[in-house]
């Protein structure tokens, strides 16, 4: 049984003002008409039907994704009390997937990201499925061939000439060499050209038991904890998650498992995948005007090159300006320079204003 589990409990701190701790990029209508986590539960439903999709988040998320996902079962909303990264959220709703689908294979999806080709996309996540189910122990995650030497992602080494294909499909799969953390400018360069490096899209495909195997055996105490919380009756549940979730340590589940595992495999992708980590995310995928102009919402420009303008409630009106960056946000209008986006929290404490 395929189940999925959205991750939406961060904080998208580098679409600031846009996004607010109130309310993270995955609730924002970056792209469209839909907010981020809309869009990434819209395009695996008719892959996994609502009542198999799971969003993990934080405690003050929760009315959001109640809001914006009014389709998704109340059961199927998994609460971390207190952010503790990847590793243990994932072990988490590992344990509360398995109380509705027993021997469940999961799919690990982040809530705020860009798939351009959704068909490839779900056809690539049913090929690892079909893999996992011929191959229990491993684990699959999908990597995206890299179109430009990127240093603000990490890195899937997949051995070479190690490449088969997934039974009864197309799809290539290689097993992992290495994990690698974010490269400068250099090494990115030197990964593009040797063709074996992928960007890590941060998704993975396994079963659910399979991951708590290797909980258990890398994080021993935090699978203690979590399982203690997990076979407490519904009454206690609540009581127990708030004591003790707090005293698990906070880890990645690339550091704690995946750089220890030894049954790894990726895909290499190309589905059209951003990580929409910044401002720089919009310019690539909206379209531009006939003078490199990106603008949202109703905006009427004279005469302005090179600018990337948000109007949300009002229109925005600019005249003569040019790499300017504005944005409207429910409190507040800002506008800079564009090159100041490269350093978003060093703005945020520029500004050190309480609005």
């Amino acid at each position: 049984m395929l189940c999925a589990l959205i991750m939406a409990g961060g904080k998208g701190t580098r679409f600031w003002p846009l996004s607010t701790d109130k309310k993270p990029k995955q609730f924002v209508k970056l792209l469209g008409e839909e907010t981020m986590i809309q869009m990434t539960i819209n395009r695996i439903k008719d892959l996994i039907p609502e009542e198999r999709i799971f969003v993990v988040t934080a405690l003050d998320y929760v009315d959001l994704v109640k809001e914006q996902l009014p389709g998704l079962p109340l059961r199927n909303i998994i609460v971390e009390p207190v952010g503790k990264n990847t590793a243990p959220c994932i072990a988490l709703s590992a344990f509360h997937i398995e109380k509705f689908y027993k021997d469940s294979t999961m799919v690990v999806l982040p809530s705020d990201h860009l798939i351009v080709d959704e068909e490839k996309f779900r056809q690539t996540i049913k090929d690892a499925y079909d893999f996992i189910g011929e191959n229990e122990e491993g684990i699959v995650t999908l990597g995206m061939k890299p179109t430009r030497p990127e240093t603000g992602y990490g890195y899937i080494k997949a051995v070479q000439n190690g490449q088969h294909i997934i039974n009864n499909s197309n799809e290539v799969i290689c097993k992992v060499d290495g994990f690698v953390e974010k490269p400068d400018l250099e090494k990115a360069l030197s990964y593009v050209e040797e063709g074996n490096y992928l960007w890590n899209g941060g998704m993975f495909i396994w079963k659910a038991k399979t991951i708590l195997s290797l909980t258990k055996k890398y994080l021993k105490n935090t699978y203690e904890i979590l399982e203690e919380i997990a076979i407490s009756l519904n009454e206690d549940y609540e009581d127990k998650l708030t004591q003790n979730y707090p005293k698990i340590a906070s880890v990645s589940v690339d550091y704690a498992i995946m750089e220890n595992a030894k049954e790894i495999y990726v895909i290499p992708c190309d589905f059209g995948w951003d990580d929409m980590g910044s401002w720089n995310a919009i310019e690539r995928y909206r379209e531009k005007d006939d003078h490199n102009n990106v603008f949202l919402g109703n905006v009427k420009n004279i005469e302005g090159y090179n600018n990337l303008i948000v109007a949300r409630h009002k229109p925005i009106i600019t005249v003569g300006l040019d790499d300017i960056f504005a944005v409207e946000t429910d409190d507040f209008i800002m506008i800079c320079k564009k090159s100041e986006l490269d350093d978003v929290k060093g703005l945020r404490e520029k500004v050190n204003i309480d609005i």
